[in-house]
């Protein structure tokens, strides 16, 4: 083929960052042509000190001295490298009138607390004097500890011989584990420079918001600034990663600490706001996690509001003009954490970080062959301009919006919610997807114990363009053939997630850990959740047999089925935004341009009922079961936490106490529940006992009013809950035993029509006894423990005040849920 033949030749060419070489790669480069000429490299490889001690020492110079682009000279953006910068810094936080605002309230409060108890007495002489000279204690105090905490908190910038050593500290260990190094594509690149270079004249500070599934994002990112002469973002952290040694390299290199949990801690929440504004209003670059932590599962989580929140109030104050929001994706190969991932999520504790796990993981990793990494950036867009966008949207503007009103709460959380989901959806429209989660999501969704290696090439080739199809990404490898991609992603995965039997016709693959194997499954479920919600309301019918005809459903039954998939996977997943009607008109016609399906229209052209084609079921349903095996798990997980809330129905003698059990003992309960029915065939998916999937499903439960749940002010009391009273299920008056039947129950079945059948399947009475049996007998364990002399009675039971929140709250979600018209469960 000649350049100009070529369909790749005037695309926008990738950029690999592999240890100190830098290559331009346009899509489907070719490594090296047939006269044997290889790709140029902008920058040769580092010396290594075993085969080149002398060369090695004298480029380790070169990062110390700063020769070359090795300087970090002629940054875009604020100057941050230069001595007192931290000083700096943390004099602007401490005199923000914000902050200073604050410091005058609490000590005001004080004085009133003081006077009400005794200590100053109004009618003593001298009591103006007294009154103030104890304030300014009261306040010098306060700003002992504001400087204290500041100093604690912000990035520490300072030296760029630093920072050029932890630039090659970092570089040489990542690549190391990353062999195939870091890549982004170049066009994303140069938009990105020339936004930076923008943001720069008018001091405005880029936003980064990036996916969050591994430690080594931000890491990635860092480098991905630091190489590209972008200034570096301070990077918002979790103070577990504030260990002695690791905690002060971080600090000085981007992070800044902030507490997993603030509570009604006024002072330090007016700390971070103060902070987050001096940044901004700098024009520093920022970096936090749209979703708060590390996804264990692979797949996006739910926003979190928390930081965001706070930049959102830096731009509706007025105290900052504008800020660059520029949502960014992350992909591994393989993530190094997955198999820590996997004994959190059967309910291990999280081990505490410190240094000598740290040290002994790094040095694990540097063994390690995990393949490349994949960084996008999305492109940016203005804040303020969105804000403006979303409130031109609404019939009526409050006139102050950092007012504290429920008229200017509810607009803000809806800012916060509108723009938290529309970073996921820019994160998941410019994601690549890996080799091995095209392996991973291929080997889940067949039946049989494995699969031969050219069906593993089929259903790939078919899922890749099933992804572009969707207007995904798919990682490229130049011109290597398919199967040499698929080995590479094999090696990447080991043999511990993706095991093969050789000494058959041909080498055949099975999942060995489908636990772990979930994660890289996960990672493309976005592209398909409508296609799999449809197949699922579907599988309602399907699953019963019979002919063609009789696994007909009928349109209305089917899009009732959707709604209520939607409304329970809600917090799970991110849905288009276009609105039912419209995606279920878009999914149907693509399932049936894609010969899965065949719909029956009326004379108007309007769908009347919806069925399997005959192709599909002539290729023995083998997409229609792809859509449904990506969901099944899910709805699984679902299922167990529906059924685990019948174990919470209280014993007759315990139903009088009003008795509420703690949320972290139910959720194990039913992860507990899970387990056994997983071991005893009546649950098909182990992924099912997921505890993130389980806890996102209790939400659900919670913000539809089938649960509720209560936080004590107490730190020292957990959270708990019980069964709403209208989804209270029944019990035999003489036995005692749970009764297959009510609003609880109906809603579980609701759940089970969708689930893939398997042992006793077809039987609900397997459900309706031995099930619910098992569900009982763990419940009433709650409950034994919730009313026994070891446990506390303030933690079984509400006082009046957590009983007068809980009715205000009920009412607000009944009245939101009547406004919204948002159909029940």
């Amino acid at each position: 083929m000649s350049q100009d033949d070529d369909p790749t030749r005037n695309s926008a060419p990738d950029l690999q960052i592999l240890g100190d070489q830098i290559t331009l790669q346009p899509r489907s480069y070719i490594e090296s042509t047939q006269d044997g000429e290889k790709e140029e490299a902008l920058m040769q490889h580092m010396a290594r000190f075993r085969s080149e001690p002398l060369q090695f020492l004298r480029e380790v110079s070169l990062y110390v001295s700063g020769t070359g682009w090795r300087a970090y000279d002629k940054v875009i953006g604020q100057p941050i490298f230069y001595s007192g910068f931290s000083e700096q810094m943390k004099n602007s936080v401490v005199s923000a009138p914000l902050l200073q605002t604050r410091i005058s309230q609490l000590a005001d409060m004080r004085l009133e607390v003081e006077e009400k108890e005794g200590w100053l007495k109004k009618d003593e002489k001298n009591f103006a004097f007294k009154r103030s000279a104890r304030r300014a204690v009261i306040e010098q105090g306060l700003q002992e500890v504001a400087d204290k905490l500041t100093n604690d908190m912000i990035c520490k910038f300072e030296s760029k011989t630093f920072i050029r050593g932890a630039y090659y500290l970092v570089t040489q260990l990542l690549t190391r584990a990353y062999h195939q190094g870091i890549h982004v594509s170049s066009e994303e690149v140069l938009r990105l420079r020339k936004v930076a270079e923008l943001a720069a004249t008018k001091k405005q500070s880029i936003i980064f918001l990036p996916s969050h599934r591994s430690h080594v994002d931000y890491v990635s990112m860092q480098l991905i600034c630091y190489r590209l002469g972008l200034a570096l973002p301070v990077v918002v952290a979790g103070d577990n990663l504030n260990f002695p040694v690791v905690g002060s390299f971080l600090q000085h290199a981007g992070a800044m600490w902030i507490r997993r949990q603030f509570g009604n801690d006024s002072m330090y929440t007016t700390l971070v706001q103060a902070y987050i504004d001096t940044l901004l209003q700098g024009g520093y670059n920022f970096e936090c996690f749209i979703e708060g932590g590390r996804s264990r599962t692979g797949k996006l989580l739910s926003p979190k509001f928390g930081i965001l929140s706070f930049i959102m109030d830096s731009v509706l104050s007025g105290r900052v003009e504008d800020a660059i929001i520029c949502p960014v994706s992350t992909q591994y190969d393989k993530v190094i954490e997955t198999e820590g991932y996997v004994t959190e999520l059967l309910g291990v504790p999280k081990k505490k970080e410190n240094l000598a796990d740290f040290l002994s993981g790094g040095s694990s990793v540097l063994s390690l062959r995990l393949g490349r990494v994949d960084v996008r950036f999305h492109e940016p867009w203005s804040l303020r301009g969105y804000v403006n966008e979303q409130l031109a949207k609404l019939p009526k503007i409050p006139e102050d919006l950092t007012a504290k009103s429920p008229e200017v709460t509810a607009v803000r959380q809806k800012l916060l919610r509108t723009m938290g989901y529309k970073v996921l959806s820019d994160i998941n429209d410019v994601s690549v997807v890996m080799p091995t989660a095209l392996i991973g999501t291929v080997v889940l969704t067949l039946r049989g114990r494995g699969v031969g290696k050219s069906e593993l090439i089929r259903r790939i080739e078919w899922l890749i363009a099933r992804v572009r199809a969707k207007g995904g990404r798919v990682a490229h490898f130049g011109n290597a053939p398919l199967s040499d991609v698929i080995e590479r992603g094999l090696e990447v995965l080991g043999k511990d997630l993706v095991g093969v039997v050789q000494g058959l016709a041909e080498p055949t693959y099975y999942a060995v850990d489908r636990f772990q194997l979930s994660f890289y499954r996960n990672m493309t479920i976005h592209l398909f959740i409508s296609e799999a919600l449809v197949s699922a309301s579907m599988y309602t019918r399907v699953k019963q047999g019979g002919g063609p005809a009789h696994q007909e459903i009928g349109y209305d039954s089917l899009r009732t089925q959707v709604l209520f998939l939607s409304s329970l996977f809600r917090g799970e997943f991110i849905f288009p935004s276009d609105g039912l009607a419209s995606n279920l008109e878009k999914t149907l016609m693509g399932l049936e341009s894609d010969g899965i399906i065949h719909l029956k229209r009326d004379d108007n052209g309007a769908p009347l009922s919806i069925g399997l084609s005959e192709e599909e079921r002539v290729a023995g349903r083998e997409n229609y079961d792809f859509y449904c095996f990506l969901i099944w798990p899910f709805i699984e997980a679902s299922w167990l936490a529906a059924i685990s809330l019948m174990g919470l129905t209280p014993p007759h003698e315990a139903q009088k106490e009003d008795i509420w059990i703690e949320v972290t003992k139910a959720q194990n309960s039913a992860q507990l529940l899970g387990k056994t029915l997983y071991h005893q065939g009546d649950l098909s998916y182990f992924e099912a006992v997921n505890k993130e999937t389980l806890k996102n499903a209790y939400q659900r439960f919670e913000e539809e009013g089938i649960i509720y749940a209560v936080k004590s002010k107490d730190t020292k009391v957990p959270p708990r809950l019980r069964i709403a009273s209208e989804w209270l299920p029944s019990r035999d008056p003489s036995t005692g035993a749970l009764v297959a039947k009510g609003r609880l129950w109906d809603f579980t079945e609701r759940i089970a029509s969708s689930r893939r059948e398997g042992k006793n399947r077809r039987d609900g009475a397997t459900v309706s006894t031995r099930v619910l049996a098992l569900t009982d007998l763990l419940g009433r364990k709650l409950f034994d423990e919730a009313v026994s002399s070891g446990a506390s009675q303030d933690s079984a039971q509400l006082t009046a005040e957590e009983a007068a929140r809980v009715k205000r709250e009920l009412r607000e979600v009944r009245m939101r849920r009547k406004l919204e018209g948002r159909a029940n469960l």
